[in-house]
C-alpha cells in the first residue's frame, strides 16, 4: 500500500483538510496515512475525526497514529511536515520582544526577528526529520507546509539531499481574491507567478485570455475593494504588480508601512482585531484558538458528518499526479537553479512547476522585473544569512541577518539590534541549540 506519512498531524484543521483532500482522489484511498505528533491527546482526537471521515464515505484507507516519528516515517513514499517547533511559547517572544522595541510586526513568521528566531527552532528539526528519512524512506518526497518556508527549504536543500517542495496556498488564493474583485470565475482567469514565498508576483494575470492588470488597476480606485488589500495595492500603485500573501504579511516585508501607526491602522482597520492587536496580531489569533482548540477537535472528532470536499491545498494534487501521472501545475518553493535568472542561485524561490510521474519540474521564469527582483533580493538577503547562522551555529550571522531586515532596519539602530537579539537568544534558550551559547 501507497504510505504518506503526517509530521505534526495534531493541528486543529490543517490535518483534517490535508487528508481529506487525499482522500477525494479515488485512486489515493487504497493508502497507509501514519499520523504523527508529540501530543497524544490532540492527536487521538485527530485520529478519531479522520476515521469517522473514513468510516463515513466508505473508503479502504488505512489510517496509523503514532507519537513515534521513526515509526511513522518507515515505508512512507510521501512526507508531509506540519511542525511548529517549541509552539506558541517562544511565538510570543518572537513577536513582544521586537515589539518593546518598536518593530511591529503582524505575522512574525517569514522573515524579521520572529522569522528568522523561528528559523533557528524549526531547521535543526526538519535537518533530523530528513536524516531519519534518509534511513527509513530515502527515496520519499518531503512536502514542507512550515514557516519561514523559503529559509527552511533553502537549509533542506543545502545540507541534504532529501527531495522536497515547499508549499503555501498564497499563490491560489491571491489569484482567487484578484478573480473575485474583476468578476471573473477562477476557470476563466490564467496567471503566471513567480518570486519567492509570501513575495511572489503576478507577471500575468489573464481573464479569457485578455490582460486583466487595466481592470486590477481600475478595482484598485475603488474604497471598498483598496481597504481590503491595502499594502498591496499601495505596492500595485507604485512597483506596477500585484504580489501573494496578505496585506499583514507584506507589510513587515517592506520598510515603508509599519513604523507608521497611521499605516498599522489603515491596513489593519478593515478587519475585526482591536486596536491592542494589530502588531502581533496572527499571534492573537493563534492564542485565543489555543484556548478552545481540545474542545474543538473533539467536536471534529465526534461530529455526525465530516465534509469530504478537497480544498485548494497542493499536497493531494501532487501525490495523485506523481502516483497516476495525471499532469498538474502547481507553485512550489524550490531551489534556484537557473529559474530566476535574476534571483541568486541557490536561494529559495517560488515558480510554477509541473507534476507527473517524474516529480516535481520546476519551469524557467527568467529575469523579473528589475525593482521586483530588488524586493525579492533584501528579503533573500535576511533568508541566507540565517541558514548560514542555522547550520554553522554562527550567532554573529543572526545579527546580520536581522540587520539586514527591512522593517527593523528602518526602526532600530545597529546597537538597538544587538540588544534585541541577545534578549531573544536568552528568552528562547530552551528551543534553540546549545551551539549558539558556546
Amino acid at each position: 500500500m501507497l504510505k504518506i506519512a503526517i509530521i505534526g498531524a495534531g493541528s486543529g484543521v490543517f490535518t483534517r483538510n490535508l487528508v481529506r483532500d487525499i482522500l477525494s482522489y479515488p485512486e489515493l484511498r487504497n493508502s497507509t496515512i501514519a499520523l504523527m505528533d508529540i501530543d497524544s491527546i490532540r492527536l487521538e482526537f485527530m485520529r478519531k475525526a479522520l476515521q469517522k471521515l473514513i468510516d463515513q464515505e466508505k473508503y479502504s484507507t488505512r489510517l496509523e497514529a503514532t507519537t513515534d516519528r521513526k515509526e511513522a516515517l518507515k515505508g512512507a513514499k510521501y512526507v508531509v511536515v506540519t511542525i511548529q517547533v517549541g509552539g506558541l511559547k517562544p511565538y510570543e517572544y518572537d513577536i513582544y520582544i521586537p515589539l518593546k522595541y518598536g518593530v511591529k510586526q503582524a505575522v512574525g513568521d517569514t522573515i524579521g526577528p520572529g522569522g528568522v528566531f523561528r528559523a533557528l527552532r524549526t531547521i535543526p528539526v526538519l535537518l533530523d526529520i530528513a536524516k531519519d528519512m534518509e534511513e527509513l524512506c530515502p527515496d520519499a518526497l518531503l512536502l514542507n507546509y512550515v514557516n519561514p518556508m523559503a529559509m527552511n527549504c533553502w537549509a533542506l536543500n543545502k545540507a541534504t539531499n532529501k527531495k522536497n517542495v515547499g508549499l503555501c496556498h498564497s499563490v491560489q488564493g491571491t489569484a482567487e481574491f484578484l478573480a473575485k474583485i474583476i468578476g471573473a470565475k477562477m476557470e476563466e482567469v490564467s496567471y503566471l507567478c513567480a518570486g519567492i514565498n509570501h513575495m511572489a508576483w503576478f507577471l500575468k494575470f489573464e481573464w479569457n485570455g485578455k490582460d486583466a492588470y487595466p481592470l486590477i488597476r481600475e478595482k484598485a480606485n475603488d474604497p471598498e475593494i483598496y481597504t481590503q488589500d491595502v499594502t498591496k495595492f499601495e505596492i500595485l500603485k507604485h512597483f506596477g504588480y500585484y504580489v501573494t500573501e496578505s496585506s499583514f504579511h507584506m507589510s513587515e516585508y517592506v520598510p515603508y508601512f509599519r513604523k507608521s501607526d497611521d499605516w498599522i491602522n489603515r491596513i489593519h482597520k478593515t478587519h475585526s482585531w482591536h486596536k491592542e492587536h494589530y502588531n502581533g496580531m496572527y499571534l492573537h489569533c493563534c492564542l485565543d484558538a489555543a484556548k478552545t482548540l481540545l474542545d474543538d477537535l473533539k467536536k471534529m472528532a465526534e461530529a455526525d458528518y465530516i465534509d469530504p470536499k478537497r480544498s485548494n491545498e497542493y499536497c493531494a494534487t501532487i501525490i495523485h499526479s506523481i502516483e497516476t501521472n495525471t499532469p498538474a501545475v502547481i507553485n512550489g518553493n524550490v531551489e534556484n537553479k537557473g529559474l530566476i535568472t535574476n534571483l541568486p542561485e541557490g536561494c529559495c524561490v517560488e515558480v510554477p512547476c509541473l507534476v507527473d510521474k517524474n516529480g516535481i519540474q520546476p519551469t524557467y521564469v527568467g529575469d523579473l522585473p528589475p525593482q521586483l527582483a530588488a524586493l525579492n533580493r533584501t528579503n533573500i538577503n535576511v533568508q541566507e544569512l540565517t541558514v548560514l547562522a542555522a547550520l554553522m551555529g554562527d550567532r554573529e550571522a543572526v545579527y546580520h541577518a536581522i540587520m539586514m531586515d527591512p522593517l527593523t532596519s528602518a526602526v532600530l539602530d545597529l546597537d538597538q539590534i544587538r540588544q534585541m537579539v541577545d534578549e531573544m537568544f536568552e528568552a528562547e534558550k530552551e528551543w534553540l541549540p546549545e551551539k549558539f551559547y558556546r
